[in-house]
Formats: C-alpha cells, sequence, structure tokens
C-alpha cells in the first residue's frame, strides 16, 4: 500500500499528468472550505432571566473557601439556588484592591480609584462623602477620579456609567457609594448601613447597591467577617422585592495577588446553572466588568454604546446541585489557578536551562559528525552517544506536550505541586520518546521530527475539541486570574500546535512530488485555521490569520527556491483572502457572538481601538521582559543560527535535501511571530513553537551530517556505525537526481 501510494504521483506524472492548475485549484478548494469551517454555528440556547428589580451585594475578597452550609447558610442558599460561576476582578490596577472593585463594577469597564501602587495588605474603600440633603450623598473625589481614567488609564473609562444608565440607584455602605455615584459624584439615595426594616429601601429604587463588608485575614478573624456579611445577606433575602435578582459578588481582592471570587445569580430565570458570558466563553466563570452589563440586561435595558467593556451574563446547563461538589474541593478552580502561577514559571524556567545545556552538549556531536575532505579530521562520534543525544532530543520536543497532558492528573491537590507535575511531565516524556524509538520507521531520516510533531498536534487537537480543559489552569496553558483568556487555545498551546502542524506537513509534503507539495501544506494548514480560528474551538482568530501567513509561506516554498516576489505575492493574496472571510464572518455575527477579531473590527470602526491596541502593547512589552518564553525562544533561535550558518551546522544540507521542512520552519517562524505581536504576547508564541520545534530539527540535522557522504545503500545492506542509514525514499526525487549529476 505504501510503495503503490509512492509511486503513484511519478506514475501519474509520466502519463501525462494533470493540468499544471490542478493543484492550484485545490489549493482554492481547501481555503474555501476552511472559512465554511469558520463560520459554522451550532445552535445554542441562551438562558437570561428578567427582573423588576436587582439587588446588587457585594464583599470584596470573598471566595468560594469562605462558604459552609453552617457557618455561611444564606450564602449557601443561593449559591444552591441560583447560578454560580468564578469571578475575576480584572481592574485598571494589576492588583484589584475594593475601590478599584466598586469603581469598575459602576464602570462596567476597568477602572482604578486612584494611581498609586499597592503593597501590603489593600487599604478599606473610604471615599469622602457629603450629605447635602439627607437623601443622596455626593463623592467628593469623583471628578478626580473620572478625570485621572479617562486621561492617565489605557481603558477610556467612564466611572458611574451604570447609574447613569437607569432612573434610580439606592447604595448601602461606603463601598456601594462609589459603585452607585455618578460621574458627577451624585449618589441618588444613600445609607450608610442597612436599616433594621430594608424592605422600603430594596422597594425604593430599580438598582440596589449594598456593601456586605470586606473579607480579608485568616482564620477567625476572616470566618467573624464572613458570618457579618452573610448575616447581611439573610436580612436582604428576607426583605426583597418580588420578581428581583440577587447579584453576590467578591468584586477585588483584600490582599496582593490575583484570586478567583464568588459569582452568584439567583432569581426568576437564574436557577441552577453556570454563569457565563461572551466576554469568558467557558461555563462557570464571570468578569468583574460582565456585571453592570448583566444589571441592565435583567432589567430590560440597553447597555451604553460603547462604554461597557464586559457581556451580560447567561445560564448554562450541566451544574452539580451542591455547590460542594462544584466549587470546592478537587473542583476549586481558585486553587489550582494559584498552583499553576508558581508551577508554571518553575517548568518553563527549567525547561530553557535544560534545552540550553542539551544544545551545549549537542554541539560538539554535530561538530564531529560532519564529514571532513582530508584524513586527518576527527572520527565519527560512537554511536551510543548518538543514540543518546537523539533521546535527549525527543524528550526535549515532546516536553511541552507532556506537560499539558500531565494535567489530566489533579496535581494541584498535593502538598507538593511541583514535584508530582515535574514526574507526571517526566514520566510521559520517557514513555513517548520510547514509543517513538521504538517503532519500526524510527531509522527513517524525517520520522523523530514527524512523530514528535505528530504527537504535539494530537494532544493540542483533541484538548480543543473536548473544551480545552487542560489548558484551562494548566501549567502549559493559562491562568483564568489573569482575565485574559477563559477558553481555545492560549499561546503555548498555539506555540506547539503551530510548530507541529507545519513540521508534519513539511515532513508528509516531502513524501510526494514537488507540484502537491503547496497541496499537502494548504490542506493541513487549512485544518489548522479551523481549529485554531472557530469560536468553538481554539477561538483565536488572530491566531488563525498568523497560521494563514504562516501556511502561505510554507505553501509558496515548499517546493524549494526561494521566497521570489510572485510567490509572496500569491501567499499574501491568499492569506488577505482568508483574513477578509474570516473578518466578514466574524462581523456578521450578533455582538455579543463576535470573537477578538470582530470585536477590535468594530472598535476601529467606532473609534474606541485605542485602548485595546496600547494594552496589546503594554502586554507585549511585559511579556518580552519577564516571561522565561523568551528565553527559549532566544535559545532556539541562536541554535538554528548555529545549524545553519556555521561550518559545522549542517542545517542548510537538511533544507536542500528536504525543502519542505525547510518550508515548514520557515512557516512556524512567521506564523509564532505575527501571533505573538498581535496577541500581546511578544515571543512567547515563538518560545513554545522553539522549544518543540528546535530540538527535533537539530536530531535531523544531525542524522543528515552523519549520512553526508552515504550513497543508497543496496538490498539488505545494515546501517552504518554511525547510526540509521538516510534512506533513498528520505530525500527528495528530485534534488537527488540534480546531486547525482
Amino acid at each position: 500500500m505504501n510503495r503503490a501510494w509512492r509511486r503513484a504521483p511519478a506514475a501519474f506524472r509520466r502519463r501525462g499528468g494533470p493540468s499544471p492548475w490542478v493543484p492550484y485549484l485545490l489549493v482554492a478548494l481547501v481555503a474555501l472550505t476552511s472559512l465554511a469551517g469558520l463560520s459554522i454555528r451550532p445552535e445554542e440556547e441562551v438562558r437570561r432571566g428578567v427582573a423588576d428589580y436587582v439587588v446588587v451585594a457585594a464583599a470584596p475578597g470573598l471566595r468560594w473557601e469562605d462558604l459552609d452550609p453552617q457557618r455561611t447558610p444564606a450564602l449557601w442558599q443561593e449559591a444552591t439556588a441560583g447560578s454560580v460561576g468564578w469571578l475575576t476582578v480584572r481592574s485598571a490596577h494589576s492588583v484589584t484592591c475594593p475601590a478599584d472593585g466598586w469603581l469598575t463594577l459602576g464602570a462596567g469597564n476597568y477602572a482604578a480609584w486612584d494611581t498609586r501602587s499597592v503593597s501590603g495588605r489593600c487599604p478599606p474603600a473610604e471615599p469622602k462623602l457629603t450629605r447635602p440633603d439627607g437623601i443622596g450623598a455626593n463623592v467628593d473625589d469623583q471628578r478626580t477620579v473620572v478625570r485621572n481614567n479617562q486621561d492617565r488609564m489605557p481603558y477610556g473609562t467612564t466611572p458611574g456609567a451604570l447609574a447613569e444608565s437607569v432612573r434610580c440607584t439606592y447604595a448601602v455602605g461606603p463601598g456601594a457609594a462609589i459603585a452607585a455615584a455618578r460621574p458627577f459624584g451624585r449618589v441618588d439615595k444613600y445609607a450608610a448601613e442597612l436599616p433594621d426594616n430594608p424592605a422600603p429601601l430594596l422597594d425604593d429604587c430599580v438598582l440596589s447597591i449594598v456593601d456586605l463588608g470586606t473579607i480579608n485575614g485568616t482564620g477567625t478573624e476572616r470566618q467573624a467577617a464572613v458570618a457579618a456579611a452573610d448575616a447581611t445577606l439573610a436580612r436582604l433575602l428576607a426583605a426583597r422585592p418580588d420578581r428581583s435578582l440577587m447579584l453576590i459578588a467578591g468584586i477585588s481582592e483584600s490582599e496582593p495577588g490575583s484570586r478567583l471570587h464568588v459569582a452568584i445569580a439567583e432569581g426568576p430565570g437564574w436557577e441552577g446553572g453556570w454563569l457565563t458570558s461572551a466576554g469568558t466563553g467557558r461555563d462557570g466563570y464571570l468578569q468583574l466588568v460582565d456585571l453592570a452589563p448583566t444589571v441592565l440586561s435583567a432589567l430590560g435595558r440597553p447597555s451604553p454604546e460603547k462604554l461597557f467593556a464586559g457581556y451580560a451574563a447567561t445560564v448554562s446547563e450541566g451544574r452539580p446541585a451542591d455547590p460542594a461538589a462544584a466549587m470546592q474541593g478537587e473542583h476549586d478552580a481558585d486553587r489550582r489557578a494559584i498552583a499553576q502561577r508558581g508551577v508554571a514559571e518553575i517548568f518553563f524556567t527549567v525547561l530553557a536551562f535544560v534545552q540550553l545545556v542539551l544544545f551545549a552538549v549537542t554541539i560538539p556531536v554535530l561538530i564531529r559528525a560532519r564529514r571532513h575532505a582530508g584524513p586527518a579530521g576527527p572520527p565519527l562520534p560512537p554511536r551510543r552517544l548518538v543514540a543518546v543525544v537523539e533521546a535527549a532530543l525527543i524528550a526535549a520536543g515532546l516536553a511541552i506536550p507532556a506537560a499539558l497532558l500531565a494535567d489530566v492528573a489533579p496535581w494541584w491537590t498535593s502538598e507538593h505541586p511541583a514535584w508530582l507535575f515535574g514526574g507526571a511531565t517526566g514520566a510521559l516524556m520517557i514513555g513517548g520518546s520510547l514509543l517513538i524509538r521504538l517503532a519500526p520507521r524510527y531509522p527513517r531520516t524525517l520520522w523523530p521530527m514527524a512523530a514528535v510533531s505528530a504527537a504535539a498536534v494530537l494532544v493540542v487537537a483533541v484538548d480543543l475539541v473536548t473544551g480545552a480543559r487542560l489548558q484551562l489552569n494548566g501549567v502549559a496553558g493559562y491562568s483564568a486570574t489573569y482575565g485574559v483568556r477563559y477558553s481555545g487555545v492560549g499561546s503555548v498551546g498555539l506555540g506547539v500546535f503551530v510548530a507541529g502542524l507545519l513540521l508534519l506537513a513539511g515532513c508528509v509534503a516531502q513524501r510526494v512530488t514537488r507540484r502537491w507539495r503547496p497541496l499537502v501544506m494548504v490542506a493541513f494548514g487549512g485544518a489548522g485555521v479551523v481549529m485554531v480560528g472557530s469560536p468553538y474551538l481554539g477561538a483565536d482568530p488572530t491566531g488563525a490569520i498568523a497560521v494563514t501567513a504562516g501556511v502561505c509561506v510554507a505553501a509558496a516554498i515548499s517546493t524549494g527556491g526561494w521566497l521570489t516576489f510572485p510567490r509572496f505575492a500569491w501567499a499574501a493574496l491568499a492569506g488577505l483572502v482568508v483574513t477578509v472571510g474570516f473578518a466578514v464572518f466574524d462581523l456578521r455575527r450578533v455582538p455579543l457572538e463576535q470573537g477578538t477579531l470582530g470585536r477590535f473590527l468594530t472598535a476601529l470602526g467606532n473609534g474606541t481601538a485605542g485602548p485595546a491596541m496600547q494594552r496589546a502593547a503594554s502586554a507585549s512589552g511585559q511579556a518580552l521582559l519577564e516571561s522565561p518564553l523568551t528565553l527559549l525562544a532566544l535559545i532556539g533561535a541562536l541554535m538554528l543560527v548555529f545549524c545553519q550558518f556555521s561550518p559545522w551546522g549542517g542545517l542548510n544540507r537538511l533544507y536542500g535535501l528536504n525543502p519542505a521542512v525547510r518550508a515548514g520552519i520557515a512557516g512556524t517562524i512567521v506564523a509564532t511571530l505575527i501571533a505573538g505581536v498581535f496577541g500581546g504576547t511578544a515571543l512567547g508564541v515563538s518560545g513554545t513553537a522553539a522549544a518543540l520545534a528546535v530540538p527535533v530539527a537539530v536530531l535531523t540535522t544531525l542524522r543528515v551530517l552523519l549520512h553526508a557522504a552515504d550513497r543508497t545503500p543496496p538490498p539488505g545492506e545494515t546501517d552504518g556505525p554511525g547510526g540509521p542509514s538516510l534512506r533513498k525514499s528520505d530525500e527528495d526525487p528530485v534534488t537527488t537526481t540534480e546531486r547525482a549529476r
């Protein structure tokens, strides 16, 4: 079967072959099929309750670990009856203190109370209030706060946008006054504390915001604060109006660090589900900026145009009836996210160091592997040493796919999560290396590269198809506490997926004649664009555009030669068509269902895209300087430079024998650089791609160097002393003929 398949293109060519335009027509068909895949949307039922009144009861610092059926019966009752979720309390500051959380709640956009950075425990929310008439109140600093957020913050936030969208707002407590103040500082109605009979107060305005108190400290101090908040909530529940929605939230941190907090919505239409929104795309996750549009949506009022950054919450099914089974124990996403941050930094730092040492050890082997013209050249490296180096390079290439798989185990529940995660990852790396090494096709020159690439593609693709559960709060994924991504493919997954996809495509394309190689590259690339860009899989339109660009470059040079202007023009045109088509599909969706590309283009059209671009640039700069993935990218780039431009490198020889592999590497570089720049991760995507691609590229280069002077052995001849023979079927047919001449 395999021999017949390899001979088919050549036999087809001898019979006259197809028209020269057939491969290009098939390329166009693959591109159109990819666009059709991006436009497919499964039907989803959106459930969202409506109400005549909304009561927002907020407690800065409240987390799910604070709830207990005995100590907090009111909170537990609401969690059982209503819909629940993890709340990300991101604001305009890196640490969201109570005043920032209250202000962001009332603005519906990322806001900050002042421009000072916080070290240590957050200060309490204590605005300067005046009571000129005994009915409402004035927040004296509101005008300064509004000016700072609009002129000195990158979000263009208007504090008080929520209060401006309703006729009347009642605030109870100083923190609630910050959220309920209009842009000029007026709070419609205000009470310093909840009265004994709160029913008249809650009936007075359609929106009531109540400060349940700040939850901070540890031990008995924290339990006392939570108990006091629960008692206040119990009084609210006893006096709530009919057809009212209760929104309960832990709207901020109370100490340095980022955590996930409580979000509960209870009322008609909000029973027993997961809270989610179009901003997160993940069941059970909500952002602080989603609360303001949720309030207006429940009241049947439109959100103010261009002011809100969040989306109204909806309810999805499938939540366990017991809040403990849904939000605590092994399902405690906050605990997992905390462990993820520490272990991820350790893992990628160790990976960068190990790859640096591995490349340093491999360089002398590469130098000795090069065939010298004179008789005095150094001897070839021992076969056992070559085998050990190859095994180490395979294991290094499998590191990040193994780390993704390791998140299947609940390592974050251990007292030593880093050791448990490291052990699981190491075991998977060893197991994967043995499977590749023991495969019958291992002697083939391109087999290790193809096998490692296929493993990476398979791991990421299966994870995306099953809901990206391995990447959410995973070491080789993304943390929900950052408030940037909650679903789909992250920068780490995107890097290994793109590198694996294009290298695998290059290895497969090398098995067919030149005319058909662009089709192979585009076929793989089209599947990758759908996988990355579909809002129900990768949910990363920026990444899909980057993959398109990389695939176009790879297809253009997969037949060999340079990236000439006609090739570049055709590649750019194909990428532009796919990008425009994707943008059109995204813009045709309703605003709540648009991806990041559609939202960006919408913002560009209405003049509000500047803050988003500024945030992306700021995030890229921070990632460039702080992320260990930058170190991985630089180490990989230096190793590729050595392999290509040093007299002992041999990468050019690999490219000459396998131009489709060169195309895959070039496409990976283009795609990952574009994805990192426009995705706000700088060299993050390139670093993860390099962690997979560079070790297997070095391994393949070593094999080519060891057999640079080999000739095709006669049938039955054993492998040479340096390792596996370079088979004729692994070479480019045209290049082999030219070399023979």
